[in-house]
Formats: C-alpha cells, structure tokens, sequence
C-alpha cells in the first residue's frame, strides 16, 4: 500500500481542518514546500494535496504553488479542490502534476468527467467524500443526496481507476480509520482505493494494507506527532 502525506493549502500555507470545517483551521507551516521536502526525505514518493479556497470557492488560489511542489519536491503531485473546469485540469497537468482529483465535479458534471477521461485517462482521479453515507460537494459544505453505493456504481461504470474516499467524520478527529467502510467498497468495486481520514496510528495503517487498498493518507497525525512517516511507509509494505 502507498502512503500519500498530505498538505492542505489555505492562503500559502500548510493547514489542517476539523472536519471540513473552515472555522476550525490549524495552520502548521508557512512553507509547505518545506514540508513537502520533509516528506521525501522520510521517504515518501507520493504527495497529497488539496486547495482548501479552491474546493470552497471553484477557483485556484494555489495553482502556482502546487506546481512548485510537483517540480520542486521530488515527489508524484496529485491535487484536488476547486477543479471544475478542462482548462484547469490542463493547466494542472500541464504544470507537472501527476495526477488531478474531481470532486464536486464529478457528482454534478459527468459531462466533465467523461471529458477528462477521454483525455487522460489514469491521470484523473474522484474524490468521494462521504457523511452520513453520502457524497458531500463544495469543500464539504453542501450535501449532494447521492448515496456512496450509487456514486462508486456509476464511478466504475465510467471506468475511474482511482478513487480518493475520505469519511468527513473521521477527517482531521484523530479517531482511527473507518475500516469497515473501506472494507466493504474494496470487496464490491474494482477501483484504486484510497482511504482518507482518520489515518492516526501505525495499527490504521497496518490494518488499511492488510485490506488490500492502494493508498491511505496521512495527516493530522503526521503534522501532531502521532504517527512517524518513514515508520508508517515500512508497515504499509
């Protein structure tokens, strides 16, 4: 299993939120290439990275940096937050990403989806995220009414190799994966499955990998101590 440490930009800055909840912001580093560099150097090859004042507002306030991460870091770049649109999937893909996530989009653009599929096939990853057992839109803050069943269904349908799936209420609470959750999607769908939050010990990790995914994310519990990388990236193999 791969292990994607993540960063969240807000305003140039590595953040952390609470539950998708802009009002709890933590902002951990001012420079979140250093960070990125600090990753590496633990032995990462994967970075995660999501434009927080992208995914809320459909605009790209961190394009920039993020491609000074992709070209500067060393590591595979795929971001997500606020990508809504061909031209910015271009611009991303363009700028040396890796790999770019849709979120909103996915849920209320097929059109969109379909699209940047054709073009890039592998290189377009979903975000699913999920509360309450449906899929959330707009950097968490609105509900979409599709059920995560109905929504992987039409993923794989549409033949979307990679899928990001975060439990809001585990993001950022420090409360252990949701394992059953990610148990029963990799038993009923065939996709690169990537459990987001909650990721706060080794025995998460060991667990996720033990269940086959391709990836987990790691965050808050890197950013407080709770979990080591270069630790976490050994048990994950």
């Amino acid at each position: 299993m791969n292990i994607f440490p993540a960063i969240d930009l807000y305003d140039g800055k590595a953040v952390r939120l609470y539950q998708g909840d802009y009002n709890q912001m933590t902002v951990y580093d001012e420079d979140p290439l250093r960070v990125a560099r600090v990753f590496a150097a633990a032995g990462a090859k994967y970075l995660h990275t999501v434009d927080l004042e992208g995914a809320k507002s459909g605009g790209t306030p961190n394009l920039e940096l993020v491609r000074r991460l992709a070209a500067e870091s060393g590591l595979f770049v795929e971001v997500g937050g606020g990508i809504r649109s061909m031209e910015v999937i271009d611009r991303y893909l363009a700028g040396g990403v890796g790999r770019v996530i849709l979120g909103t989009a996915a849920v209320t653009d097929e059109a969109l989806l379909r699209q940047a599929l054709d073009k890039y096939g592998e290189k377009i990853a979903v975000g699913a995220d999920l509360r309450d057992g449906c899929v959330a839109i707009k950097g968490w803050t609105e509900g979409s009414g599709l059920r995560w069943e109905d929504f992987f269904e039409r993923l794989e349908k549409l033949g979307v190799r990679t899928v990001i799936c975060t439990d809001i209420s585990r993001d950022g609470a420090m409360r252990g994966a949701n394992r059953a959750l990610y148990r029963e999607i990799q038993s009923r769908f065939r996709v690169d499955l990537i459990a987001s939050g909650g990721v706060s010990s080794l025995e998460d990790v060991r667990a996720l990998a033990g269940l086959g995914l391709y990836g987990a994310i790691i965050g808050k519990a890197w950013y407080t101590g709770a979990v080591d990388l270069r630790e976490a990236i050994e048990v994950a193999q």
